[in-house]
């Protein structure tokens, strides 16, 4: 099995690639490391299933592309934090349009099965919880996150119109926050911001009161659900949530962090952003019945081997980080 994983060089894509390869499977990752990180995949250089190819999807396609044969290709190519797609906001959108233009075509000629990443920002700030898949959404259209909200809308709808036009296999992953090791520190989303500002003894920044809710998906159950939409035959649904459903406030986040530390900082409160959804959490009813999927890693389990990546690449010796193996 040959599979491209646009992409490959961030958080999800390279723990994807982990995934395929421990499976004996052949990847190929595109990447124009524009927010992807080579060190994500520097643990196997020297692998000889992996093959990288630095290009950007928004220009044609390179031979080391085109002189291959595909049995899957993964679209996983954007900048997917708010602090990203707000510095690249028309490479996020030309990626998510263009770009998946550019993967499905090539999925076609290869007769390869398609995953879009999706995101559950498809859903805006949502009139419907949890949010089921049959939900349009609340998206405001031209606001500042609206180059990610709705270039992911546009992915989704070209790929649903390859699928009919052409019979591409298609299959789309909305997918709610994720983290794990791996995470760019610097890319502003809240368990990166969290771990690093409570391992360094520096108050944590929480945006509103704390009561606004997300749900948390560890990294490697998060791309158990990709590859198993990828692999189920001709699934009834094409378009699936893959999240986890417990919803947990960002006060309770921040706390949690800070038990597992040890660390003595405290909780800041700054102005909400401008779109920030109010509530986000997933129903997986779906993927349930369809892939048998569900996350499995805890919360508290979850931020310990998260908290021990940054401990190791944002400075041992941190007094607070060097607690961390004894709150597990």
């Amino acid at each position: 099995m040959t599979n491209l994983v646009a992409g490959g060089a961030g958080l999800l894509g390279s723990h994807l690639v982990d995934l395929l390869l421990d499976r004996g499977e052949e990847v190929v990752v595109i990447d124009n490391l524009l927010t992807g990180r080579m060190e994500n995949l520097s643990h196997r250089a020297d692998h000889p299933g992996l093959t990288f190819v630095r290009a950007d999807l928004l220009e044609p396609l390179v031979p080391e592309i085109t002189d291959r044969s595909f049995d899957r290709v993964y679209h996983l190519a954007s900048p997917a934090s708010p602090m990203h797609y707000a510095a690249y906001p028309i490479e996020t959108l030309l990626v998510n349009s263009a770009g998946t233009r550019t993967l499905l075509d090539l999925a076609r000629k290869n007769g390869a099965r398609f995953v879009l990443a999706s995101t559950s920002e498809v859903y805006g700030d949502p009139a419907v919880h949890p949010q089921v898949e049959t939900y349009w959404g609340n998206v405001n259209p031209n606001g500042p996150r609206s180059c990610y909200d709705e270039g992911k809308r546009f992915g989704e709808a070209m790929s649903m119109a390859h699928r009919r036009t052409h019979g591409t296999d298609v299959r789309i992953a909305r997918i709610f926050n994720t983290y794990g090791p791996r995470s760019d520190p610097d890319d502003g989303r809240v368990v990166p911001a969290f771990c690093v500002q409570a391992l360094n003894g520096e108050p944590l920044t929480v945006f509103g009161d704390g009561s606004r809710t997300r749900s948390f998906c560890y990294v490697t159950d998060l791309v158990d659900g990709l590859a198993r939409l990828m692999s189920v035959d001709e699934p009834r649904e094409r378009v699936m949530n893959i999240g986890n459903p417990s919803e947990v406030t960002i006060g309770e986040l921040a706390r949690v962090v800070i038990d597992v530390t040890g660390s003595a900082s405290t909780i800041t409160h700054h102005q909400v952003p401008v779109d920030d959804p109010i509530r986000r959490c997933p129903d997986i009813t779906i993927a349930r019945r369809e892939l048998g999927w569900e996350p499995t890693t805890p919360l508290r389990e979850g931020l310990i081997r998260t908290l021990r990546y940054f401990r190791a690449t944002q400075g041992p010796g941190n007094p607070a980080a060097s607690r961390v193996e004894l709150a597990s």
